[in-house]
């Protein structure tokens, strides 16, 4: 069961921002991430003790969740399903985007193995295989119960493990061939919105194809027949086994009440799904970016969140929430150490 967060101190911490030496609401977005940041972790704390404390990012954690997905098989993407595997051992060997960040940026990284082609015998890749890869969902379901159970389960013990490491943000990547398809078809089970609008060119493909991946979630939706009351439902019949495994530690991350980075298209999927299931996980969410992948801006406006980058990135891997993180330890930054009105002795002008 995941908590709502207890508001009691909204206003306080909302004041404290505001007599900051600066015109009321002038760093924008900063203001409001700073809030929430310190709302999620001020959780159980006195405001006497508040007042004098001081919030920090500590061993931040990002997991890229690795799947294979059995739609696409009817080529709807520029690259074959073995290439999951060959970046899962790019991730595993440092040479991947997200291995650069999360070095350049100070994430701790995990690469999990959800359910790949063709295993990579690495010892530093997390063993969490809920089978090789999902059925084709436009001609079955790509899940059985189990296996997402035991992705949430799995994805559950891999927050507490962070969590005992001392992790207090967590942000959840991806890669899996196929996975744009899949992202779309739950968007589309979930929001109503058609194929047309919420498919689109994945990792570059032409057209004709874009084409084929509408007709394929359509001929989905209509076998299927999902109903966005029933999240579980969306996620066996349309999901991937990466996305099992990003709900699921979405979940466990809230239930801890820990702030979440929501990455790109593929993420805020999950994070839809996540929603639906528990509302109040939406609390602890921080969306990083707006992604070129066309959807993606109409999932955010679905959930009416801000990202806080549009960088026209569409990679996955986490790459968005990755680069968020300097913004946010600056939110924290200037909670903890930017002076008030009265410690600086600057007149307040008040309009």
């Amino acid at each position: 069961m995941i908590s709502p967060l207890d508001l009691t101190h909204s206003n306080f911490i909302q004041q404290k921002i505001d007599m900051k030496t600066k015109p009321k609401g002038s760093l924008g977005k900063l203001e409001a991430l700073a809030k929430q940041l310190v709302l999620i972790y001020s959780q159980g704390i006195g405001e006497r003790s508040l007042s004098s404390m001081q919030f920090a990012i500590k061993e931040p954690s990002i997991s890229v969740f690795a799947g294979d997905h059995g739609i696409a098989k009817e080529g709807v993407s520029i690259a074959p399903s073995e290439v999951t595997g060959q970046m899962v051992a790019n991730f595993a060997s440092g040479g991947a985007a997200i291995c650069v960040l999360a070095r350049q940026l100070g994430w701790h990284l995990n690469v999990v193995d959800c359910g790949i082609l063709t295993p990579v015998p690495m010892s530093n890749v997390v063993d969490s295989r809920l089978g090789a890869i999902t059925a084709p969902f436009h001609q079955q379901r790509a899940m059985n119960l189990a296996q997402l159970e035991a992705g949430f389960v799995s994805a559950k013990r891999l927050v507490e493990a962070d969590i005992q490491r001392g992790c207090n943000l967590f942000a959840f990547g991806e890669m899996g061939i196929g996975n744009t398809t899949s992202a779309a078809a739950i968007f589309s089970a979930m929001s109503g919105l058609p194929p047309s609008q919420t498919v689109g060119q994945g990792t570059g493909v032409s057209q004709e194809v874009v084409n084929k991946k509408q007709r394929l979630v359509k001929q989905a939706l209509a076998k299927h027949k999902l109903d966005s009351t029933k999240p579980e439902e969306v996620l066996l019949s349309v999901g991937g086994f990466e996305i099992v495994h990003i709900v699921g530690a979405i979940l466990a991350a809230a239930e801890a009440q820990k702030p979440i980075v929501i990455d790109g298209y593929i993420a805020t999927a999950a994070a839809i799904l996540a929603i639906a299931m528990e509302p109040h996980c939406k609390h602890y969410m921080i969306f990083a970016h707006c992604s070129n992948e066309q959807g993606h801006k109409k999932m955010l406006d679905y959930l009416e969140v801000e990202p806080l980058l549009h960088l026209n990135m569409r990679l996955g891997e986490g790459s968005g929430a990755a680069l968020a993180l300097p913004i946010i330890q600056s939110a924290l930054a200037i909670y903890n150490e930017m002076a008030s009105f009265s410690d600086a002795q600057v007149t307040q002008v008040v309009k």
